[in-house]
């Protein structure tokens, strides 16, 4: 996937992967990081999801980091938040508004101090598989020492729907994580009510990583 892939996305407006609502399985997962108020929160490609907000209100600091900048700037308008707008030396430009700061930009360059958690509800899924190391490796990078990391992954037969966003085994999370403490938390699964089963797949569930760095 490459950037202009996203970008047209955002400017096509086709962004079925963005929820109206804050995600269910963060206020009911979230609290098994076992955090503090002022322990900051990274969210990786975050668009301009809800679920930023929904953090912001348990947490002092939370940055996020998106390639377009209609997201960014939907985020705030939405909120009918007036950010102050930084434009940074390295191609990023910084939207901050009180505890949410997002850096408009590549993923991979962003200049993210480390971080005491992270919440990644759509961007591993978003990697196609050849990009996936890369993606963990920047991510774990930008984590403190005993970190913390909720994770959320899709499980589908991949075989029936292109993604992004892409199935994501058990195994293969294990596998990118190797060297961190892995541990299922949870799985939503999909009723037929769910668009992605009208859709035709045979099945679809999310899984719920608590993943943490070694200390």
């Amino acid at each position: 996937m490459d950037a202009e892939f996203w970008h047209n996305r955002w400017a096509e407006n086709r962004i079925g992967f963005h929820l109206n609502e804050t995600n269910p399985v963060l206020p009911l997962y979230w609290s098994r990081l076992e955090l503090n108020r002022e322990d900051t929160v990274f969210v990786p490609m975050c668009g301009k999801s809800l679920d930023l907000s929904w953090l912001a209100e348990k947490h002092n600091q939370v940055i996020g980091v998106e390639l377009s900048e209609i997201a960014v700037r939907a985020y705030f308008s939405e909120h009918l938040y007036l950010p102050t707008v930084t434009t940074l030396g390295n191609g990023h430009t910084l939207y901050e508004f009180d505890e949410v700061s997002i850096y408009c930009g590549d993923y991979f360059t962003a200049p993210v101090a480390p971080v005491d958690a992270v919440y990644d509800r759509a961007a591993l899924i978003a990697m196609p598989e050849e990009m996936r190391q890369s993606y963990v490796q920047r991510l774990l990078s930008v984590v403190k020492p005993g970190g913390k990391i909720m994770l959320v992954t899709l499980d589908y037969v991949q075989e029936e729907m292109a993604g992004p966003p892409f199935s994501v085994t058990a195994d293969a999370v294990k596998s990118l994580f190797h060297g961190c403490e892995v541990a299922h938390l949870g799985r939503q699964e999909a009723d037929e009510s769910h668009p992605r089963i009208q859709q035709g797949l045979s099945r679809f569930a999310e899984e719920v990583w608590l993943i943490q760095t070694p200390a």
